[in-house]
Order: structure tokens, then C-alpha cells, then sequence
């Protein structure tokens, strides 16, 4: 037998070392470590070499070997015994009766014990009792798997025979939000499965109340075991602080409601609901609809097609030529409508100037240059006293006063003037007349048809007969009480409607033929132009009175 048939390794470059047993001796060999981690321990070296009997040996060579890792054989022992366990076994002739070496590996965590043969010895295969009992002697004791070991004694392959139980950590606390942020600039489908580029979903939008987001806890780690039945320490999860920010409310300690109505701001460690929108740029095929609860800034202009509805103040710096309805609306260059744009305010309107636009207010409207060619409807007052202070062409009603410089033009262009009602109001009105002459004239055939079947003995009737009589008479309640409502409000507006009784019209300069006054539902044709004048009703006519 030669040399090499001789010598017995253990080990490989992958394994970072190499234990040769040799007929001069036990030479070890530490290959330089390129990985960075530490591949083996000292102790798993010294445990190779009790496996394989070797008592005598030298420990500082073997660990400034560990240290240098050179790459070089070095020798540790002089001599080592033929078999595992210390001890020479009886020679035996016939290699095939010999019992292979048993070793027990365990990993470097602990968690596992594996069996493998030295086929240098023999290969007659161990018994089961055996394999216990190294795995005793080398002090594994925890999760031993018998059946694992009872499948592995049945060939030479290397199997686990333990198997620790790994610690299980806590879960981290995070935040989980009530809202898709994905959804950002992305269109909305309609009810056709159509993309809507006009609707851009810019913003997440929440109302006050609702629930926003939810912190869920941290979990406890779960204690482990390793192959020595030593415990394995688990980590518990960490916990992480509300985000909480702007018009937010903690509640219940780990929910976040909007105090607010507002668009969420979320800052990853804070989420707002900010009330104020700012828009950079304009409303267009950019941005798309723009539809909040709360203000809104807006830097550019609005364009034709495009809507902008807010609940607060609407401020566009630039032009609006498409649809802005909110609570009072500033809007820094004029309204030029194209015969389409439209903008409605609760309260009031400002404006430079208004070119073929509808402009409403349930205040004041005020306008800096010119209005022409428009529909403009206040509940109070029209101001056009700045600059050029035209109001020429289409229809401007108001329901106290307007005012401005020059009504009409040289060319008698037809300006429409009322004043003395409120047209708000006015339309409130007819549809609360409208809406209670319908439910009057229901609410009687009701009672008509109730009346007939008063008459008539309603148990020979089907049920589904007197299920209808059933529903018609509960629908009688609601609709008369609705009736009464109708007949309250509509008493209300009657009053508010006869208050104005002192419409006015200034004109500080002119007002050309051409204009068609209404003053208090009293007419009047401009047939001659008229100067400084104030327009008012006295004694059933409208008065020309000094300015």
C-alpha cells in the first residue's frame, strides 16, 4: 500500500483547514481565509483530534498554525492512535469486518449534530445504541431524532441525528395605513372601464374622522434550544412611535383618525391632513380634476375642460378659462370663459376681468378692468370701478347694487341690468315652489286612492295587493311632512325676497342706450345716454338721481 493510500484526511480548502494523518505524524495545514468569516474554531481542530485518539499533541504549534493560516503543513503530533476513542482496537486482518469510525459533528451555531464514518477504519456500519451513545459522549442531548438515525445507520452517507429548536423572533411594530398612496397619478377608471386623464387621483383625500392609520404592536421573541439543551436567546421585536402629525388624533393608543377634513401629507414618520392645497403649476392634462376638501393654491392657470372644486378658498394666479367652484374664489388674472368657463363662490368672487364667463356669488362680485359679454349673478353687489371699469353686453344681475364706470358702448350693445333681487335666492325659490306644487299634487292622489280603498274590504284582497296599500299609506307620512318643510321655506324666502325693496345702480361715468335696466321688477329701456346717476325706484318708476 503506498504513501497516500496511507494517509487519512480530514477536512478541505473549502473547510479552511486540512488534518492529515500520516505514518510520521499529524500534520495540519490553515488555509489564508479570503471570506472574512470564521470557518472553523480552535476547539473543532482539538475535537478532530480526540475523535481520532490523538492525546499527545502540540497546542501552541497547532494554534499559531490557526493564526499564520500559511497554507503550509505543519506537524502537531508525532504519532496517533489507529482508532477513534483513544486505545488501539485488536487487529483484524480483513479490512470489510472492521466498524467504520464514528464522528459527530456540530454545527457552528449549535442547532445541529451530524454523523459521519471514517471509512479508514472499516466499513462495517454502527448500531443504532452506538450512535446514541456518541452523540451522549459528545454531549447532545436535544432533539435527537431516532428515525433519522435509524435511516442513516443503514448506509455511509453522512446524516443529522439532532436538530435543535432555533429561537423565533419578535415581530418589529409597524404602521399600517389606511390609505393606497400607489393610487397617486394614476387615472380613474369610470363605470365603462375608461381611463379618465382628467381625473388624475392626485390627491388622498380623508374626512374628519376617519380612520387613517394603525399602529400594530411588536411581538415577544421565543426562547430556542440547541443540540447541548442550553437555551438560545430570542430578540423581541422593536417598537416604533405614532406618526403622528398635523390634524391627527391618536386614539385607542394605536389608531390615528383625521381631525379634519384634508389631503393626507404622509411624511413617513408623520402623516398630516394638510387643508390647504398648493399646486406649482396649473390645472390642465397635468394634473387633471382637481376635487378637495379644504383650500386651494393654485400658481398657474385652469384650463378649458378642467374643474377645480374646493370646500375652502380657491386662489388661481393665473387665468381661469374651465370651472372653479369653492368658497370664495381670487383669481389674479381674469376669467375668460370662451363661452364655457364657469366660477361659483359661496361668498364672494374676485377677479381682474371676465370675458364670456358665468360667474356667481352668493356675496359680491368684484371685478378690477372689464366685464364683457358675460352672466354675472350676486347675491349683493357687483363692483367694476377700477381701471376701464366697463360692464358691456350680456347679463349682470345683483341683489342690492352694481356699480361701475360705464355701462354699455357707443354701438348700443345690449348690457342686461337687474338689481333688487337676489338671484340665488330667486332660483331657491322657484325650484321650493316647483318641488311643492309636485308633492302637493302626489300627496292628493295618495289620499284619493287611500279613500277608494277605504271602501273596499281589504281581507279579500291578495297580500300582494295589501302589501302595496301597506306601502302607500307609510309613503303619505313622509311626504306631508316634507309638504310642511317646503311651505316653511318657502314662506322664508318670500320674506327675504320682500326686503329688497332698495336695488341700486351707480354709474360713475356713463351708461349708453342699449341697456335694459330692471330695478325692483321695474323696467326701464336706456334711450339716451345717461351720466353720474344713481338708478333707483321711486313712487313705482325707476329714478335717474344724482350720482
Amino acid at each position: 500500500m503506498d504513501e497516500e493510500a496511507k494517509t487519512l484526511t480530514v477536512g478541505d480548502r473549502e473547510s479552511g483547514y486540512l488534518m492529515e494523518f500520516r505514518e510520521d505524524g499529524v500534520f495540519l495545514t490553515v488555509y489564508p481565509n479570503t471570506t472574512g468569516e470564521n470557518l472553523f474554531e480552535l476547539s473543532d481542530l482539538q475535537q478532530i483530534l480526540t475523535d481520532y485518539g490523538v492525546e499527545d499533541y502540540n497546542i501552541l504549534e497547532m494554534a499559531k498554525t490557526v493564526r499564520s493560516a500559511k497554507g503550509m503543513p505543519v506537524r502537531i503530533a508525532s504519532h496517533f492512535a489507529s482508532s477513534a476513542g483513544g486505545g488501539a482496537e485488536a487487529e483484524v486482518d480483513d479490512p470489510s469486518q472492521r466498524k467504520a469510525g464514528l464522528i459527530v459533528d456540530v454545527s457552528r451555531d449549535k442547532m445541529q449534530a451530524s454523523i459521519r464514518y471514517d471509512t479508514t477504519k472499516g466499513t462495517v456500519l454502527p448500531t443504532k445504541q452506538e450512535v446514541l451513545d456518541a452523540l451522549e459522549a459528545k454531549g447532545v442531548t436535544t432533539g435527537i431524532d431516532e428515525k433519522a438515525i435509524e435511516e442513516g445507520i443503514r448506509s455511509l452517507n453522512t446524516f443529522v441525528a439532532a436538530q435543535g429548536h432555533p429561537p423565533v423572533h419578535g415581530e418589529n411594530a409597524h404602521i399600517e395605513r389606511k390609505y393606497d398612496l400607489s393610487i397617486k397619478g394614476r387615472p380613474a377608471v369610470n363605470e365603462y372601464n375608461r381611463v379618465d386623464y382628467k381625473n388624475l387621483n392626485l390627491f388622498i383625500l380623508v374626512k374628519k374622522g376617519d380612520l387613517i392609520a394603525e399602529r400594530i404592536p411588536q411581538t415577544e421573541g421565543v426562547e430556542g434550544i440547541n443540540v447541548y439543551g442550553n437555551p438560545v436567546a430570542a430578540h423581541n421585536g422593536r417598537p416604533i412611535p405614532m406618526p403622528k402629525g398635523k390634524n391627527v388624533e391618536v386614539r385607542e393608543e394605536n389608531k390615528l383618525y383625521a381631525l379634519i377634513d384634508g389631503q393626507i401629507d404622509d411624511q413617513k414618520s408623520r402623516i398630516n391632513v394638510n387643508p390647504h392645497l398648493l399646486l406649482h403649476s396649473g390645472v390642465g392634462v397635468g394634473t387633471g380634476n382637481i376635487d378637495f376638501t379644504g383650500s386651494v393654491e393654485i400658481q398657474g392657470n385652469v384650463e378649458q375642460g378642467f374643474v377645480v372644486k374646493a370646500t375652502g378658498d380657491i386662489q388661481v394666479k393665473g387665468l381661469v378659462s374651465g370651472n372653479v367652484t369653492g368658497r370664495n374664489v381670487f383669481v389674479g388674472g381674469g376669467i375668460s370663459g370662451l363661452n364655457a368657463g364657469r366660477v361659483v363662490a359661496e361668498e364672494d368672487v374676485h377677479a381682474a376681468y371676465v370675458e364670456n364667463a358665468t360667474v356667481e356669488a352668493g356675496r359680491d362680485i368684484q371685478i378690477n378692468d372689464v366685464v364683457l359679454h358675460s352672466t354675472l349673478k350676486a347675491g349683493k353687489r357687483i363692483y367694476v370701478e377700477q381701471n376701464k371699469g366697463t360692464i358691456m353686453g350680456g347679463n349682470i344681475a345683483a341683489g342690492e347694487e352694481i356699480r361701475a364706470k360705464v355701462f354699455g358702448n357707443p354701438a348700443f350693445v345690449v348690457t342686461r341690468l337687474s338689481v333688487g333681487i337676489n338671484p340665488s335666492l330667486q332660483r331657491k325659490y322657484q325650484e321650493a315652489c316647483k318641488q311643492y306644487k309636485e308633492d302637493k299634487h302626489r300627496l292628493q292622489q295618495i289620499d284619493a286612492m287611500l279613500n277608494t280603498l277605504s271602501k273596499i274590504d281589504t281581507s279579500k284582497l291578495p297580500p300582494q295587493r295589501i302589501e302595496q296599500i301597506n306601502k302607500l299609506t307609510y309613503s303619505r307620512f313622509p311626504l306631508a311632512g316634507r309638504i310642511q318643510r317646503t311651505e316653511k321655506s318657502i314662506k322664508q324666502l318670500e320674506e327675504e325676497l320682500s326686503k329688497m325693496k332698495h336695488g341700486k345702480i351707480y354709474i360713475s361715468d356713463r351708461m349708453y342706450p342699449g341697456c335694459r335696466v330692471s330695478v325692483n321688477s321695474i323696467l326701464m329701456n336706456v334711450q339716451s345716454e345717461i351720466q353720474h346717476s344713481v338708478l333707483q325706484v321711486k313712487e313705482d318708476h325707476v329714478e335717474v338721481g344724482p350720482f
